[in-house]
């Protein structure tokens, strides 16, 4: 029986992992006995390993990759992206450009509502779009109307114009027109992006501040409605949403999400057939990459810590650079992380985009901030010397997942080993609580992570400007400030030649700097059971969909 021998494989495994790693570790059986049984009798819903839970359930304030994966499988924008990472219609029926680029006219389809019977408008996106860039609402996406292009969209995201002058208007209930300052060619992938969904503005004044804590305070108008879900659920449910207007193509019955954070238990749940998707961690590849259920997938995600710039010290570039170079990433990738993941010696990822070269952005870039221990010292005696100063410590956020845990422990013994007189202090908490923790720059040190939301390298590059929503670390230059603004909607955004030169130039004003130390681009190594097919995973935007999944 083939479920029966990878079970026997996975429990010899863990006697091995159990003498690698014997601190604190529990035992196989202790494990095995905290795995909840499956209480599912549908064959027809797919059950799928989170190890973190949602953060919000609303489009306009989530900000992370798990909230992003529920969210879109529950609500629709105007487009969606299919199976090889491009963007395609979703509620637009049709969808006209004006020669210059700076008009878009979308005809909604007529056939989408709302999980309460009414039906999805036109109305429902300009409400959502002025809500995201109403600086009253506080979304830390805000930004992301101005890189969209939207007339005035700057002037109301700096409370200058009232969100109605925003270039979105509803020229009746199913027709949707979008002026632009510039032409911004990533636009429609952009619809595609969670922020940019619709909200029903009947409902949300309904359920008020309440939206999205419970299933009765949630809309959906995509393949699945939410039938089970609180704030740091361990499971959520979705049901199949028989009005969808695509339902004929949802195979599965629904989809049941399971925060489970330890790796061990998570498998064991798998190996028990109550997972069908589960993500490995650490030694766990070793054991099952030869499975035929093992998949590796390339993500765009981008690890890296942030340093608080505020804080004493770390504003000298050198005691930073020192940080940057004092790590071995491709230990900590080919050692710790073992899925695929790889040492990132940059901020804009492998594989995110092509110039206009047809090149990608990283072929025709330098690496910067790579492994250099000796140069990591000389750095380190500069930044004592400027700051007069001989020793430092520093707290690190990370958050309580397994690989994260892990990856900081190596950061925290190879800084201290290459650094004489730095002492990093580990800090353990929930994701939530770390993303809060560094809004509010009360941090040294984070890991952290940003996912691409389109295929440019601004969707990384916005990132970094001064007093930016999601410049945690406030490192600032009046240089890079000035490309990337340039390049958003000033004279380099008429130029795809030189914007893409200028890009590259402010990733290298970044990392020369020392603003952010990378550590690793992402990659995921996930077991599918084999009577499972069809899940779309992407590096861009959404990195996992489940419409067009079959469990047979």
């Amino acid at each position: 029986m083939k479920k029966l021998s990878k079970k026997h494989m996975w429990l010899s495994g863990i006697a091995s992992l159990l003498l690698l790693n014997a601190c604190g570790s529990e035992t196989a059986e202790e494990v095995d006995e905290s795995v909840e049984a499956d209480t599912s009798t549908d064959e027809q819903v797919l059950n799928v390993q989170l190890d973190v839970e949602v953060a919000s359930m609303d489009p306009q304030i989530a900000t992370d990759g798990t909230s992003f994966e529920v969210i879109a499988n529950t609500i629709e924008g105007l487009y969606q992206t299919d199976s090889d990472g491009q963007a395609v219609a979703a509620l637009v029926d049709t969808a006209e450009k004006s020669e210059d680029g700076l008009s878009y006219t979308f005809k909604l389809r007529e056939d989408a509502q709302w999980s309460n019977g009414e039906p999805v408008t036109a109305h429902d996106f300009v409400y959502a779009w002025r809500r995201l860039a109403d600086p009253d609402t506080g979304s830390e996406y805000s930004y992301i109307m101005g890189i969209a292009g939207l007339v005035n969209a700057n002037e109301v995201l700096a409370g200058e114009k009232a969100p109605e002058e925003l270039g979105v208007e509803a020229l009746d209930e199913y027709t949707l027109e979008v002026q632009l300052a510039n032409p911004v060619p990533y636009f429609e992938s952009l619809m595609s992006f969670i922020p940019f969904f619709p909200l029903n503005e009947e409902f949300m004044n309904e359920v008020g501040d309440s939206y999205g804590i419970s299933p009765e305070t949630l809309l959906s108008n995509g393949a699945y409605t939410i039938t089970s879900y609180e704030p740091a659920a361990t499971t959520i449910k979705l049901d199949k949403n028989e009005d969808y207007y695509d339902a004929d193509n949802v195979a599965l019955e629904g989809v049941e999400y399971k925060v489970i954070k330890d790796s061990q238990q998570a498998m064991l749940s798998y190996q028990n057939g109550d997972l069908d998707l589960v993500t490995l961690a650490g030694e766990q590849v070793d054991l099952f990459k030869a499975d035929p259920e093992f998949v590796n997938v390339q993500a765009g995600y981008l690890w890296y810590i942030s340093p608080n710039t505020l804080v004493e010290g770390l504003e000298n570039a050198n005691l930073r650079k020192a940080l940057a170079t004092a790590f071995d990433k491709q230990q900590i990738t080919e050692t710790v992380l073992k899925d695929g993941s790889v040492p990132a010696n940059y901020i804009i990822p492998d594989g995110l985009a092509t110039g206009p070269d047809g090149k990608d952005f990283r072929e025709t870039t330098d690496t910067y901030l790579e492994y250099d221990p000796e140069g990591a010292k000389e750095s380190l005696e500069a930044a004592k010397s400027e700051l007069g100063q001989e020793s430092f410590t520093f707290g690190l956020l990370v958050e309580d997942t397994e690989s994260a845990i892990n990856v900081a422990q190596v950061l925290k013994s190879q800084i201290e080993s290459n650094l004489e007189g730095v002492t990093i202090e580990i800090e353990q908490m929930p994701k939530k609580t770390r993303l809060e923790r560094m809004k509010q720059a009360d941090y040294d040190l984070g890991l952290t992570r940003w996912g691409p939301d389109y295929a440019d390298p601004m969707t990384y590059a916005d990132l970094w400007v001064t007093d930016g929503n999601n410049n945690d670390g406030s490192w600032s230059s009046e240089g890079y400030d000035e490309i990337v603004y340039s390049a958003i909607d000033g004279e380099l955004s008429l130029d795809d030649e030189a914007r893409w030169e200028a890009l590259q130039e402010a990733e290298s004003i970044l990392m020369d700097d020392a603003g952010v130390l990378p550590v690793y681009q992402k990659g995921n190594a996930v077991m599918i059971q084999d009577n499972v097919s069809g899940i779309d995973f992407h590096a861009v935007g959404l990195p996992r969909v489940y419409k067009f999944a079959v469990k047979e």
